[in-house]
């Protein structure tokens, strides 16, 4: 169930875990909660959420409109605005468990006002709240770091450029 009446957990554990083992099994529900046309197919997000997946999981992933965001983002964060991608984990779960939210309009303008492939901004932050559900973080620059390398490492591997690099390729993966 989407947003159960948790807060973001943040940096736990302390020790993010390795990501991309191929055999972690995953049960994800993919909700489309908005009116946007050009949001990618099931398919799409089922492969990159795998990519950058360690263990077993059970996610929800929901694509919302601007207000949902917004409200979620307000309510959980306390930041008045929507925002791209949100991450609620829940707790020391076996199998991991959790959800992520990601706002289309906010993804939608965010690759067109960075000149990025759609395709290539959904697909990263697709990687960006699976690694938070991980215990990744960007807290502080050396966890920034971190992060930063492993969804390079990971978008390189599903055939997209490094995300952070305003020149890289921002191809279509197939």
């Amino acid at each position: 169930m989407l947003m159960k009446s948790t807060k973001n957990r943040g940096s736990e554990p302390d020790s993010p875990v390795e990501t991309g083992t191929r055999n972690a099994r995953l049960k994800l529900t993919i909700q489309y909660a908005t009116a946007a046309t050009d949001v990618p197919a099931r398919s799409r997000f089922r492969k990159w959420v795998k990519a950058a997946l360690a263990q077993d999981a059970e996610i929800v992933l929901r694509i919302v409109d601007e207000a949902e965001g917004h409200r979620l983002n307000r309510d959980f964060r306390g930041k008045d605005y929507a925002t791209n991608v949100l991450t609620f984990g829940y707790g020391d779960t076996r199998p991991l468990s959790g959800d992520i939210a990601l706002c289309a309009p906010v993804i939608e303008n965010e690759a067109r006002q960075q000149h990025k492939n759609p395709d290539a901004h959904y697909a990263h932050l697709a990687v960006h709240g699976v690694l938070h559900l991980q215990g990744y973080d960007h807290e502080n620059d050396a966890g920034a770091a971190i992060m930063e390398r492993r969804e390079t490492e990971i978008m390189e591997r599903l055939g997209y450029g490094n995300p952070y690099n305003e020149t890289a390729d921002q191809g279509i993966c197939e």
